[in-house]
């Protein structure tokens, strides 16, 4: 399926970008969670932020300044179309790592409350650090990892109650 994926910055501009269009996308790193983009002759400097897997949005910094890019792919329309959004309406209590990485900090301790988007962990992936939020409030239950570790795709890092 070739359906394009939506592209939202701000919460304010939007547009589409067809999978093709985004393969041919020249963009390279340029150190750590730094990229250059080159677009119709013009140089961008990227660095990414923070990146919000399960609510699939990343922060950027371009050239200086800041934009949330919120990004939906088909599936993920459809989904919200017949009302099944799944993260709306259940807890997670259960974080695992959604890519291979390591651990590089822990923030948060066992009993301890979280509110959601809390930074729970870091982990680094690809040499960049991706942080991990709560994504509603609750207690943390147990922490199965350390910092050093390394986790698979998958694997439990903490459970929440």
């Amino acid at each position: 399926m070739k359906e394009p994926f939506k592209i939202a910055v701000n919460d304010r501009y939007q547009f589409d970008v067809t999978p093709d269009a985004a393969q041919t996308l020249d963009i390279v790193p340029n150190g750590e969670q730094a990229f250059q983009a080159l677009q119709d002759g013009q140089s961008y400097q990227i660095r990414l932020l923070e990146a919000n897997y399960p609510n699939r949005y990343f922060l950027l910094e371009v050239n200086g300044h800041r934009f949330k890019v919120q990004i939906s792919d088909y599936y993920e329309r459809l989904i919200q179309q017949m009302g099944l959004n799944v993260a709306s309406v259940q807890k997670q209590n259960i974080i695992k790592a959604p890519m291979p990485g390591l651990v590089l900090q822990i923030n948060v301790a066992e009993g301890q409350t979280v509110q959601k988007g809390d930074t729970l962990l870091i982990l680094e992936a690809m040499k960049m650090e991706n942080v991990i939020k709560a994504t509603n409030e609750a207690v943390i239950k147990s922490v199965k990892v350390q910092k050093g570790a390394a986790v698979e795709k998958g694997q439990v890092m903490l459970e929440m109650e």
